[in-house]
């Protein structure tokens, strides 16, 4: 069976493979453009993809021997999971705990430099612009005693939590279903509107369905404190990126931090001239313990379809 691979993997995940597919591997974390895609899918059993491919109908008509996508990834809206199913394609997904708590982290650590401007701080200092302590220099926030709103407490919503009650801040939350045990721990359930409102950061982790598309908009951020940042570490579109850019300059928002972008690779190029923004390049769970997790998943998923067995991870 003939395997197309678009991006590099590590080494082990790809020798496991290499056992039992001929592989054609674009070795290179340069991604590949649609009409590459394309070209080289057309007499491939499997491809295995990042969650920057987009998969539209016109890369899965092209695949005529394709039985499997097989996403490198817990998400996979980058993939028409409906029309792969029509085409009796196969889609799975790779998630991985260590995903969860590495996204968590991440997200306290966007949280953190946001609240201590510690971005614009580096940059003072490279500058040689740096003089000496002073009593009332570069002055930012504690975290302790503020009130963190989660909006999506799932896996990495949860994660979240723990960290921030373990720095001593308030946690409340949106969510499609409570988690008691969660609330046992001090967390409070409010309704969007309430969160957005009561809330000094306000984290989103949903995962992405086209009724999300723009969760957060102008009328969204005119409900958050002139004082609160926004942090997104799950998926761009959830946040229209122009109506955010007009809260920052209005200063209807104090900042934002971000790990995602709503037309991503590509940045508004607002974003990049403003200081009270933090920028990450999607780097949520970019682990070594989560994405060699995610490796293995997809891999057996990859396995499992080469043996004839039922795919470990299915989700259409």
């Amino acid at each position: 069976m003939k395997l197309l691979i678009t991006s590099r993997i590590p080494q082990e995940i790809f020798d496991d493979l290499a056992k039992v597919y001929t592989i054609d591997y674009h070795d290179s974390l340069e991604p590949l453009s649609p009409e590459e895609i394309k070209m080289r899918i057309q007499d491939v059993d499997a491809l295995l993809c990042p969650l920057s491919d987009k998969i539209d109908r016109e890369i899965l008509d092209a695949g005529e021997n394709l039985k499997l996508v097989a996403n490198y990834g817990a998400g996979f809206d980058n993939i028409d999971t409906k029309y792969a199913a029509y085409k009796n394609i196969a889609v799975s997904n790779a998630p991985a705990p260590s995903s969860a708590v590495s996204t968590a982290e991440m997200t306290f650590s966007l949280l953190l430099a946001a609240a201590r401007g510690l971005i614009p701080g580096d940059k003072l200092v490279r500058q040689g612009d740096f003089q000496g302590w002073r009593p009332t220099f570069f002055l930012g926030h504690q975290v302790k005693g503020k009130v963190l709103g989660i909006i999506g407490l799932g896996h990495i919503g949860s994660e979240l939590a723990k960290r921030a009650l373990a720095f001593g801040m308030e946690v409340v939350y949106f969510s499609r279903t409570r988690k008691s045990d969660l609330e046992d721990l001090g967390l409070k359930y409010l309704d969007l509107a309430q969160v957005l409102q009561k809330s000094d950061f306000v984290s989103l982790h949903l995962s992405y369905q086209p009724q999300l598309h723009h969760l957060i908009s102008k009328d969204a951020l005119e409900l958050m404190k002139e004082s609160a940042i926004l942090i997104n570490a799950s998926r761009g579109p959830i946040v229209d990126e122009k109506a955010l850019v007009q809260a920052l300059k209005e200063k209807k928002i104090a900042g934002a931090a971000l790990d995602v972008y709503e037309f991503e690779p590509k940045v508004h190029p607002d974003l990049l001239t403003m200081d009270q923004v933090v920028l990450s390049p999607h780097l949520g769970n970019a682990t070594y313990a989560a994405r060699m997790e995610m490796g293995e998943n997809a891999r057996d998923n990859l396995l499992a379809l080469a043996q004839g067995k039922d795919l470990p991870n299915r989700v259409n």
